[in-house]
């Protein structure tokens, strides 16, 4: 009985894999941005920091854009700690830790992010 259980519980936990994961890193039929709001919100956990137009505890998405933008800086070198911290330097720390999630994101869906990040412009 024991057997038949432990069965039962092995095949429901295979059975239960979520679709984000089976998708993190791979590429999808969504739009850049609509994908790159999915993703800053979502697994990209970017929407605990930054917030379209005001600072949270970093700078707001608008802010960074329009940074970026100016300098002609590029956000995904940036996402895959290729280039150094133009916006708020001092925040640096506090965003190496999410470092390990960009890193496992595919260009795609670093490019994504960086389209949802410049669609804030106004």
């Amino acid at each position: 009985m024991k057997g038949i259980a432990l069965i039962f519980l092995l095949v429901f936990a295979i059975s239960c894999k979520t679709e984000s994961a089976e998708t993190f890193g791979k590429p999808t039929s969504k739009t850049p941005v609509a994908l790159g709001k999915e993703l800053f919100e979502g697994k990209g956990n970017c929407v605990a920091c930054h917030l379209p137009n005001q600072k949270v505890i970093g700078p707001s998405i608008q802010e960074i854009a329009k940074t970026y933008k100016t300098q002609d800086a590029d956000i995904v070198a940036f996402l895959k700690e290729d280039a150094k911290p133009i916006v708020d330097p001092s925040q640096y720390e506090v965003m190496k830790t999410n470092f390990a999630i960009t890193k496992m994101m595919s260009d795609e869906e670093l490019q994504a992010i960086e389209a949802y990040m410049y669609s804030n412009l106004k």
